[in-house]
């Protein structure tokens, strides 16, 4: 059983586990299962190999693969090396990733087979790595379980600060490049109880019974974070390479998931999927849910299909760790209340404000922006000492998001003041996009909005002014966008107009240009 008060830092949870659940599986991925004893003694080895290395405390290390169970033994072995793990999205294009590699001066890469390729059109130009090591072998490259293996199996000794970072996670910015999110140890920990204790609700609740299910790409807040969830509890923790709805539903019904974190579009896959209709589903005692809000009709058939769980959103960010407030199971009504267009409660031991732009504390019903103070909120964005006194102020996280709280205290996400588009739990911001586009010799102006998809939630759409006297279409456009960008910042379609709307000092104007498309809609996100 966790115990919070022997548990300071993340690195300090193999060897928990290790004592009390030494035989039962920690990670299942595939074929392989990897106990907790066999787990604590990896988490030893891969510290004691990045000290080896010379990437012990605050030192950056990357991650360029798929989900896997390797990652959480990095995770957790750069944790008690008092290193820091950079998580990066595989999805990206290969000038996306070597920003990411060379912001955040990792030393050592691990990358996955699949991936090298992307990174060695980008070797020389990443100036802080000194070692590229593969996940899964190949030729003129050390393999990461080799170099695993040779390192020694003694307590490394290394004291962390609780406080120290422990994973830089990179969620994109409005000024076009990505920020690095600095996480430390006490974030992640700050809100863990017992699992004994009396407040905890009983969704919350975890046994070394349970069986969850990471599906999420660990290089978002959603994967790392519900990965961390399991083996924290002493959980039996399935890794998928990626989300396939019909893997997914073959571990659901064979290895009896008890838990999993879904962004609704993967909710809506696996509904979707044929294999649904005979899938058991019976197990699963918690679906929590978040990213985006959940279209009420597919909740009501989500909530169908599983039959026995409790349904849980979770509202936040990556800045806080993903965890603001939550919208528990008796608040999930299939008939609909007001209360279902919520985000929730604020969790425990966190509270939230709403202000207008002059900081305002505004009341029930007020539209503002939602501000959050949390333990779990973020140490700050790397370097970037004006990025984060803009967004933590007084203690809050300024969250860019507009909205309001009822007379009860639940929080109602209105619209975003910021121009972020999520599609599918991707957040994606239009100034990358527009800068990109801009490059283009055929347009004159542009503008990236999101608008309303049924699959993803929003879709990205470009509106383009052409450069005079240039004959440009929508496939000259896309064709462009996917040599630049990850593809699932690639518009979906593209707009050309005469003209794009803006105020008397040329400031574009968003809302103007997104309204035709939200019309008759109720919240301006979807």
């Amino acid at each position: 059983m966790a115990d919070p008060a022997e548990i300071r830092t993340l690195g300090d949870i193999p060897g928990v586990q290790a004592r009390d659940n030494p035989d039962a599986v920690a990670l299942q991925f595939g074929e392989r299962e990897t106990t907790y004893a066999q787990w604590e003694r990896h988490t030893v080895q891969v510290a004691n190999a990045l000290l080896g290395e010379g990437a012990g405390k605050d030192h950056r290390i990357a991650f360029l693969d798929r989900n896997s169970d390797h990652y959480f033994e990095l995770f957790f072995g750069a944790a008690r090396a008092g290193a820091v793990m950079v998580a990066v999205n595989w999805r990206l294009a290969p000038p996306e990733i070597q920003y990411i590699i060379d912001d955040s001066q990792a030393e050592v890469l691990f990358v996955g087979r699949e991936f090298l390729p992307a990174v060695e059109k980008v070797r020389e130009q990443l100036g802080s790595l000194r070692k590229i090591i593969v996940m899964d072998g190949t030729e003129g490259y050390e393999d990461y379980v080799s170099w695993r293996d040779a390192a020694p199996t003694g307590d490394p000794g290394v004291s962390v600060d609780p406080h120290a970072t422990v994973i830089q996670m990179y969620t994109s910015g409005t000024t076009g490049n990505p920020k690095g999110v600095e996480l430390s140890h006490y974030s992640f920990l700050a809100l863990r109880l017992a699992e004994d204790d009396p407040e905890l609700e009983q969704w919350e609740r975890w046994s070394s019974e349970d069986v969850s299910l990471v599906a999420m790409p660990v290089f978002h807040i959603a994967g790392t974070g519900w990965g961390l969830q399991g083996l924290y509890y002493g959980a039996h923790n399935v890794v998928v390479s990626d989300f396939v709805p019909g893997e997914v539903l073959d571990i659901i019904h064979r290895d009896r998931v008890t838990k999993l974190f879904l962004v609704p579009a993967a909710i809506q896959f696996l509904l979707l999927d044929p294999k649904c209709a005979d899938t058991d589903f019976s197990s699963v005692r918690v679906v929590l849910y978040g990213a985006s809000p959940i279209p009420l009709d597919l909740l009501r058939q989500a909530i169908k299909t599983f039959r026995n769980a409790g349904f849980v959103q979770l509202y936040g960010m990556t800045e806080n760790c993903g965890q603001a407030t939550y919208l528990p199971p008796e608040d999930h009504d299939p008939e609909g209340t007001p209360r279902m267009r919520s985000a929730g409660k604020p969790m425990r031991h966190t509270e939230i404000i709403v202000v207008d732009e002059n900081d305002k504390k505004l009341g029930p019903h007020e539209v503002g922006e939602i501000c959050i103070k949390s333990p779990t909120n973020m140490r700050g964005y790397w370097h970037l000492d004006e990025a984060t006194a803009k967004t933590m102020r007084n203690g809050y996280v300024y969250t860019g998001d507009a909205g309001y709280k009822d007379d009860d205290g639940y929080v109602y996400v209105y619209d975003r003041i910021k121009d972020m588009i999520i599609s599918g739990g991707e957040n994606i911001y239009p100034a990358e996009i527009e800068s990109v586009l801009y490059s283009h010799k055929w347009v004159a102006d542009v503008a990236v909005i999101g608008v309303p998809d049924e699959t993803w939630g929003e879709a990205v759409k470009a509106v383009i002014v052409p450069t005079p006297g240039e004959d440009v279409a929508e496939a000259d456009i896309l064709a462009y966008a996917r040599e630049q960008l990850a593809g699932y910042k690639v518009p979906k379609s593209v707009d050309f107009v005469d003209e794009l709307p803006r105020n008397p000092s040329g400031k574009l104007l968003k809302r103007q240009l997104r309204e035709p498309y939200w019309q008759n809609r109720e919240r301006q996100v979807n």
